[in-house]
């Protein structure tokens, strides 16, 4: 029960595509393996081979290789349901996931690959005193303990990354490498990624994500003006931007969305001659340059005025084109015939308008804004639960410009959970279906009283309230147009696997470990089908039904897709009910089984009923 081997898949991916490069070799347990031969891969691309001391273009940084090794090394983390936490967990697609990004994102693979279409994320600045993760669990308990400066509730170690740090950039690289390599993966072909980043590690940022994503495939660094007036405060310069890098991850597959007009901009679109197409506005006829088949006479039709175009330029259209446009009255020649000719630009022709680089704080929100939307979600408190919030205006333009109705958008660093009230905002607003999976390590809110006193003791329990909060709010504002709309949320919680350690040495196996329960003794039967659920790659926001079948519950999920049981004595009849149905998989607990009968009897049943049925046994 853990996820897959990223390097054994690899290797897998190398020997099909050149199967004399495979070997085996004797693992530290001296049993044999699969393996690369090296020397045999550099013939195959030996067309250039440099190693060595010998210079090249690369970008690395100590414990690069542990980065690596750690976004591709399994997980035996599962994922447990939080009913009593969640908002219409039964019907919700949307996800809010407690725990480790990195190990998250590792189970989330499982499920996502190559379904999410966006992702957003605002991590850790590096500015001397945020929290970053520390990955490194190979110190002895005494060094770990003193060199923690935060634990989690799951006791994962939070360390405070001072300027004065020798590894200052290091360990944020080391922080923040595997956790994007393991997101790519969740990636669509279509998909895109969004990363708030400020100019302290923007130039490493940029160098990660060409690796990562590759430079191909990069789209552009936009810049999100977060203040609405310059600090005369300021030592040198008023720091009035931030970055928001914008990668795909194939530029072929990609394709950007068109954001809405504004009144502003339809504004400048009349009719000053009744055209029955509509409103319309003057676009130029005239390029730079000269072209052998742009230089000719255009005669106004109502005056017979003769033009052409001045020494060194061109008409845009060919004299064919032209001509047959003159003749729809696409040509505009002013009121009295005897203007420079233009061509009409109609509104109705117009689709929305281009995204800009540059993201003005009128469109997309500025810091202040952020401020306020938790403000208003927050009244009861007298300080906001979060000091760096970004504005909900900021991510609901992204997610225009990056996804469309029924997406999947990410978010890993969720910090006040701004993402999912952008998201469930512009479904109201467009009657959609967008759907959110946010992730949030459980990190404790310090020097807020009014916030503990309503239970908000992390931030994570800070972004499920502003959900609640902001999904209520919603309703309230328009209770017609958001009848459907879906403001629920399914939580689950990073946690050991559900199996106990099983594994015995031949001296040390008795026959009472033979009847032993695999089981851990605090896990529920949902937590046994979450686990489940992740190991056979279906969606942990799925629709999930209690069932009675033959006095035993079973559990349906995907409308019978998968079906299991965990309930202890389940004897013959209840199999036999359940393999009736047909389900694509089956799992039960290998402990459930009424009798020896039962197991002897266990796949006859399932052949002659269903015997495509994929079984499973826990």
């Amino acid at each position: 029960m853990q996820t897959t081997n990223v390097v054994d898949e690899n290797i897998k991916k190398i020997g099909e595509m050149f199967p004399n490069c495979l070997t085996e070799t004797l693992d530290e347990n001296g049993r044999p393996q699969t393996a690369i031969d090296f020397d045999q891969l550099r013939q195959e691309l030996s067309k250039n081979i440099v190693e060595g001391p010998e210079e090249r273009y690369q970008f690395t940084w100590p414990d690069k290789r542990n980065a690596i090794r750690l976004a591709n090394a399994p997980t035996t983390d599962t994922l447990r349901p939080c009913r009593e936490e969640s908002v219409d967990f039964d019907n919700t697609q949307n996800l809010y996931i407690e725990g480790d990004n990195l190990e998250v994102l590792k189970l989330l693979r499982q499920n996502y690959l190559g379904k999410v279409k966006m992702i957003y994320i605002d991590p850790p600045y590096n500015t001397g005193n945020d929290f970053v993760y520390n990955d490194d669990f190979d110190q002895d308990s005494e060094y770990y303990k003193h060199n923690s400066g935060q634990f989690d509730e799951l006791g994962n170690r939070l360390v405070t990354n001072t300027e004065s740090n020798g590894r200052f950039h290091t360990d944020w690289l080391n922080m923040i490498y595997p956790r994007l390599k393991v997101a790519k993966d969740l990636l669509s072909d279509d998909g895109v990624i969004f990363i708030s980043i400020d100019e302290n590690e923007i130039q490493n940022m940029r160098k990660i994500t060409d690796e990562i994503f590759g430079a191909n495939n990069f789209i552009s660094q936009l810049g999100w003006q977060k203040v609405y007036s310059p600090k005369n405060q300021a030592r040198f310069f008023s720091n009035d931007y931030e970055f928001v890098l914008c990668y795909c991850r194939t530029i072929d597959k990609f394709s950007i969305n068109m954001l809405p007009r504004t009144e502003a901009m339809n504004s400048r679109y009349k009719n000053p001659d009744n055209d029955p197409r509509g409103d319309w506005k003057a676009g130029d006829c005239v390029g730079n340059g000269v072209r052998s088949q742009g230089y000719y006479d255009v005669v106004s039709p109502k005056t017979g005025k003769v033009f052409n175009v001045p020494q060194g330029k061109h008409w845009v259209y060919a004299k064919d084109n032209m001509l047959k446009m003159i003749e729809d009255n696409r040509i505009w020649f002013g009121k009295d015939g005897n203007s420079f000719p233009a061509v009409k630009q109609f509104l109705s022709d117009v689709t929305g308008r281009r995204p800009s680089s540059l993201l003005m704080y009128e469109d997309y929100g500025h810091t202040d804004m952020a401020k306020k939307d938790l403000i208003k979600l927050f009244k009861d408190l007298e300080k906001v639960p979060f000091d760096t919030p970004k504005p909900v205006k900021l991510i609901k333009m992204l997610s225009i410009i990056g996804c469309n109705d029924g997406d999947i958008i990410l978010d890993f660093f969720s910090g006040s959970a701004t993402t999912a009230q952008s998201i469930m905002e512009l479904n109201s607003e467009q009657d959609g279906r967008r759907k959110f999976i946010l992730v949030q390590m459980p990190e404790k809110i310090e020097d807020n009283p009014g916030a503990l006193a309503i239970g908000l003791k992390t931030i994570s329990d800070v972004g499920k309230e502003r959900i609640r909060r902001a999904g209520k709010k919603i309703k309230e504002e328009s209770p017609l147009t958001t009848k459907n709309l879906d403001t629920g949320f399914r939580v689950l919680k990073l946690d050991s696997s559900n199996m106990n350690d099983v594994f015995y040495t031949p001296e040390a196996f008795t026959e009472h470990d033979l009847f032993e329960d695999n089981i851990k003794g605090d896990r529920t039967d949902e937590d046994l089908l979450f686990q489940t659920m992740i190991e056979l790659g279906i969606e942990l926001s799925a629709k999930i039904e209690k069932k009675s079948i033959a006095g035993k519950t079973v559990w349906s999920v995907s409308d019978g897709y998968l079906m299991a049981c965990f309930d202890k004595d389940v004897n013959e009849t209840a199999i036999k009910e359940i393999a009736k149905i047909q389900p694509f998989y089956f799992v039960m607990r290998d402990a459930s089984m009424a009798t020896d009968n039962v197991a002897d009897n266990f796949e006859q049943i399932w052949s002659e009923y269903s015997k495509d049925t994929v079984r499973r046994i826990l």
